[in-house]
């Protein structure tokens, strides 16, 4: 079960989320899906749609990097890069032309072979900083 899981991330961040691919989503998710993160939380393939489109728009050249895959029973933590050029709105930020390269974990719950649950932590701290929102002291 943990391979063809992790077959399933994979192809999911690469059609999804990297190539936008949004009619693909059903493949990878289940119909029950909910979503939470330190600032988000919703349900279902609609809010997912959403969610990613607004980061695609932020970030036109958008690419999670896999880094590692650690697999229990039916959950995957995905260890990622996530980079891009900040080209659009995010989180009410104007767009200001800087690459980000910041670092994440998403916990992932399988049910049926599909993505039922996802937990994310994304470093929002080192990616406002990239985008010179602010700097921290040395």
């Amino acid at each position: 079960m943990s391979d063809t899981n992790r077959a399933i991330i994979r192809r999911y961040i690469e059609e999804v989320i990297n190539k936008g691919n949004f009619s693909a989503i059903e493949e990878f998710v289940h119909p029950d899906y909910i979503f939470g993160s330190p600032n988000e939380e919703f349900q279902g393939a609609d809010g997912l749609k959403e969610f990613i489109g607004a980061f695609r728009k932020a970030f036109p050249d958008l690419r999670i990097q896999v880094d590692d895959l650690a697999t229990e029973e039916n959950k995957i933590v995905t260890c990622f890069t996530l980079t891009g050029t900040h080209k659009g709105d995010l989180m009410g930020i104007p767009a200001t032309g800087k690459p980000v390269n910041v670092h994440g974990m998403i916990l992932s719950r399988f049910k049926a072979d599909k993505i039922i649950e996802e937990w994310e932590i994304l470093d929002q701290l080192a990616m406002f900083k990239q985008l010179g929102l602010f700097s921290l002291p040395a």
